[in-house]
């Protein structure tokens, strides 16, 4: 993880050398440190008319520092889901990364019990809390600017899965953790969750956590991460920027609550063009947003192997690489928490009957009379995705 340090320039800030909780952060010490003191009058002491957002981490705030910059202050809170490990996960895999459609980390606070992330303030919030959320803003997401969100999006991605070394495994690409700037250029926020994945390494275990309906089935099942995962949540990502809507609505009939079984419904049918934004106007290119349907269709293939990597998917968006000519399949789709765990369960079963079924093979018995037993367990973190 060494390479996840960067020298960041400490101008007009407090760099907490005394503080004993620093100890339990090694491998940040060269990120540039705020004093919690500074960060309360940055945002008028957490004021709430400041309070731009909230998640699984804790809140958000808008600030000001001394110098005029406008930051956003991203509170770790005592009572959060997520905790020191998350937060070092996140300061270490930010660090180290600058690509214009990542958020720009600034530093932290490490102090006492305060742990808190300082990044540039980004002035149009997330696509969840506009082109998707029930407060539609006054933004105009016309066909233009949803391309140009998309293939950012993207870029963003592939840098991550193919520039970083180790690669970056996001773990969490949703709507709500593509925050749009000025000029609505999106950026990938909150690495939280971020896996670092050597090389060399095809896939690591662990813990499953996320948010129902952008997670990809193997790794919400079986608790396998690889960059692939990625691929799966964006495909929904992008299924929802064309169409307007959530991947999930549970206020609708039943068989269109799930953005994606209803994508490969009209898919299926020839008439995937009814899936778009019918709030799109005169610059709409319906044959460009049936590709792009079709790339996100792609990217939701239930075999993990036969999804196309971020560069492919970049180029499909491009129009760089031929998308017709590749074998779309019925996505696979985790409806609910039932689901998650019914299928979990029968994963755990099926991995128990192989082994004892090898282990009492005549040609795989070593002799030695032993009992083989396994154990499968897969803890499920949800995250509120609630505009």
């Amino acid at each position: 993880m060494s390479c996840f340090s960067l020298f960041f320039k400490r101008i007009g800030v407090t760099h907490q050398q005394n503080d004993p909780c620093n100890e339990d952060f090694s491998g940040t010490e060269n990120i540039t440190r705020f004093s919690y003191k500074e960060l309360v009058k940055a945002t008028a002491k957490f004021d709430q008319s400041n309070k731009i957002g909230e998640g699984g981490y804790g809140p958000v705030y808008k600030g000001t520092l001394k110098d005029g910059t406008a930051v956003a202050v991203k509170v770790l809170s005592l009572q959060s889901r997520q905790g020191k490990k998350e937060f070092l996960s996140e300061l270490l895999a930010i660090s180290n990364v600058s690509h214009e459609n990542l958020v720009k980390l600034y530093g932290c606070c490490v102090e006492e019990s305060h742990k808190i992330l300082v990044y540039n303030y980004l002035e149009n919030n997330s696509l969840s809390q506009t082109l998707l959320g029930s407060r539609h803003s006054s933004i105009q997401f016309n066909w233009r600017t949803r391309v140009n969100i998309c293939i950012g999006v993207a870029k963003g991605l592939a840098y991550l899965h193919d520039v970083i070394r180790p690669h970056i495994v996001h773990r969490d690409i949703k709507a709500s953790n593509i925050l749009l700037d000025d000029d609505l250029t999106p950026k990938i926020s909150d690495f939280g969750l971020a896996k670092l994945l050597p090389s060399d390494v095809s896939h690591i275990s662990t813990r499953v956590a996320g948010t129902l309906g952008y997670l990809a089935p193997e790794y919400a099942i079986r608790g396998q991460v690889t960059r692939k995962s990625d691929v799966y949540s964006f495909g929904v990502l992008l299924v929802e920027i064309v169409s307007g809507r959530c991947n999930t609505d549970t206020r609708l009939p039943y068989e269109d609550q799930i953005l994606l079984e209803k994508t490969w419904a009209y898919y299926d049918q020839g008439n995937l063009d009814k899936i778009i934004d019918s709030n799109l106007g005169d610059d709409l290119d319906v044959d460009e947003a049936c590709r792009f349907l079709k790339v996100g269709l792609l990217c939701t293939k239930n075999i993990t192997k036969r999804r196309p990597d971020m560069s492919t998917v970049l180029a499909m968006l491009r129009g760089e690489v031929d998308v017709d000519s590749q074998e779309i399949s019925k996505p696979d789709v985790i409806r609910d928490f039932r689901d998650l765990t019914l299928r979990s369960k029968a994963t755990s079963s099926s991995m128990l009957s192989s082994i004892v079924a090898r282990s009492s093979s005549p040609q795989s018995s070593s002799g030695s009379g032993d009992t083989v037993t396994t154990r499968t367990s897969i803890t499920f973190t949800a995250i509120s995705d609630r505009p």
